[in-house]
């Protein structure tokens, strides 16, 4: 059994029912419920009688350290079998520390703990790091984002991940890390006995210093999959140092995110090579990047390769324009297996996207997602893509948020939707003007097909 509920008040009378549902649930989730430390005992409770219960997310309340102490009690009963915790957002500062370590030292049932977003500290997660060198942790995934770490937790992080064969994801964005600080850590993580398959590494203050580090865990670490550098000013040659490591035949990266890393088009040659070669490679996130034109063509063309498995592409804000779009086209209608396309927030106007969709309507072309937000699209372009959505049943989400499509546009997609032949379920509409007739026509559309979400 399974409780689910976000974003809801807790009256007493509505929290004493819940309780009784609690002792059965296998999950329960209460994230956005303002929920306090008076809350976490009436849950320690619930985890200490409740011996099926194996995921409890408690996101985004104010638990504060109290809280965490009342949680803790019923975490380190014998009949306790929690296997997740998620605690992120919930005021705890580095006190609650030292009570999670203890469930870490005596809790093997604990694989996952998220408590990102937490003023933890340094002096606190080290803390943490003293309780997973316990041989009775067993923890699997550390998620410790906005945790306000430096340079001087490296050091406890790697006698953790030294004693930790078990650590499988690690999750450090958003703290003031560096590039010393994270050379330390890569070599770590090299030494390590561990086969971590994430490491998500975001705005940590990394340049293109300690890529070559980076590169060497990609080159020694075959397990990882999923590795996230986005926010990081690491530039051109910074990428070139980590496709050294990404084109390594050990390398079995899957997921790679590279947001907002200063790249321009002198990198897609090198993410070109990757794209068309790496097979294992199934999405990538180049948003935020100054790629253009002439980057995105050569991205295009590697797409068209055989040997590309890539199923989703993120290129939002990449500088492309109309220019661009019948290279696009044409990577749409030959590989089969890209089936999410973000490429919002360029300037492809109606011309291009009237080149998109004759790739879209190819019949290798498998798109499931494409978002268009902020494209410079009017209504001109609607009947096209109209047709593509009465057409193309693989299309199930469609994103055209801030373009000025107005009255005659919207009617356009929603003749589309009217359609039994179209399978879109989620229409994304934010920002765009249009009539209060209009608008109950798309009231009475949703009521029409109740699979239809309209997000505006």
């Amino acid at each position: 059994m399974e409780l689910d509920i976000q974003c809801e008040e807790m009256s007493p009378s509505r929290w004493a029912e819940l309780l009784t549902t609690m002792k059965s649930c296998k999950t329960i989730r209460l994230d956005d419920c303002n929920l306090s430390s008076s809350n976490c005992e009436d849950l320690s409770s619930i985890i200490n009688t409740n011996p099926s219960l194996t995921e409890l997310k408690l996101n985004n309340n104010e638990l504060g350290d109290e809280g965490v102490e009342y949680l803790c009690k019923g975490l380190l009963t014998p009949s306790c079998s929690l296997q997740k915790l998620w605690l992120q957002n919930c005021n705890l500062t580095s006190a609650s520390c030292e009570t999670l370590r203890s469930v870490l030292s005596a809790q093997p049932s604990l694989t996952e703990l998220h408590v990102g977003d937490n003023r933890l500290g340094t002096a606190g997660v080290k803390v943490l790091c003293q309780g997973m060198m316990n041989p009775s942790c067993k923890l699997q995934k550390l998620q410790l984002e906005y945790c306000e770490l430096t340079a001087d937790i490296v050091e406890a992080l790697n006698a953790a991940l030294q004693s930790k064969p078990s650590l499988k994801e690690l999750s450090l964005s958003n703290n003031t890390l560096g590039d010393t600080a994270v050379k330390q850590l890569c070599q770590g993580l090299v030494e390590a006995s561990c086969n971590l398959e994430l490491l998500h590494l975001e705005n940590c203050g990394i340049t293109s210093d300690s890529c070559m580090e980076i590169s060497a865990v990609l080159r020694n670490k075959s397990s990882l999959m999923d590795l996230s550098v986005g926010d990081n000013k690491i530039g051109d040659s910074g990428l070139a140092l980590l496709c050294q490591g990404l084109m390594h035949p050990s390398c079995k990266i899957q997921k790679l995110w590279l947001w907002d890393c200063d790249l321009t088009s002198a990198s897609c040659k090198d993410l070109s090579r990757l794209i068309s070669t790496k097979e294992t490679l199934t999405e990538i996130s180049l948003i935020d990047n100054n790629l253009r034109d002439s980057g995105m063509e050569m991205l295009c063309q590697a797409l068209k390769d055989p040997k590309s498995k890539l199923q989703e592409l993120w290129v939002r804000e990449c500088g492309l324009t109309t220019a661009c779009c019948k290279a696009v086209s044409s990577a749409l209608s030959t590989n089969k297996h890209l089936k999410v396309l973000h490429i919002g927030e360029n300037k492809l106007g109606d011309a291009g996207v009237e080149l998109l969709c004759e790739g879209l309507m190819h019949p290798n072309c498998n798109i499931q997602s494409l978002w268009l937000g902020n494209c410079d699209l009017t209504a001109g372009c609607c009947a096209t893509l109209a047709t593509v959505m009465a057409t193309k049943q693989c299309l199930t989400e469609l994103d055209l948020s801030y373009n000025p499509l107005e009255d005659e546009g919207i009617r356009k997609i929603c003749e589309a939707l009217k359609k039994p032949s179209c399978n879109v379920q989620q229409l994304i509409l934010y920002d765009i003007l249009w009539s209060s007739e209009v608008d109950d026509e798309l009231r009475a559309l949703e009521e029409s097909k109740p699979e239809v979400k309209i997000i505006s």
